[in-house]
């Protein structure tokens, strides 16, 4: 049987929530960076993935 598409999840995928402590931490450990430097890279550049992406980059040694 197909998946109900009427049963939608809220959630947008595109963003990573700063008060989600596991998708803080999922995201730091994608990257191999802290979740300290998670959510200082939330709070300077916004909460886009992508952007987020390219930011973790630069950090990693």
């Amino acid at each position: 049987m197909a998946d109900d598409k009427n049963n939608r999840d809220f959630r947008d995928r595109d963003h990573v929530s700063a008060d989600e402590d596991y998708e803080v931490r999922y995201f730091a450990k994608q990257h191999r960076i802290t979740p300290e430097q998670v959510r200082e890279l939330i709070s300077e550049h916004g909460s886009e993935r992508k952007t987020l992406k390219r930011e973790a980059r630069k950090l990693r040694p």
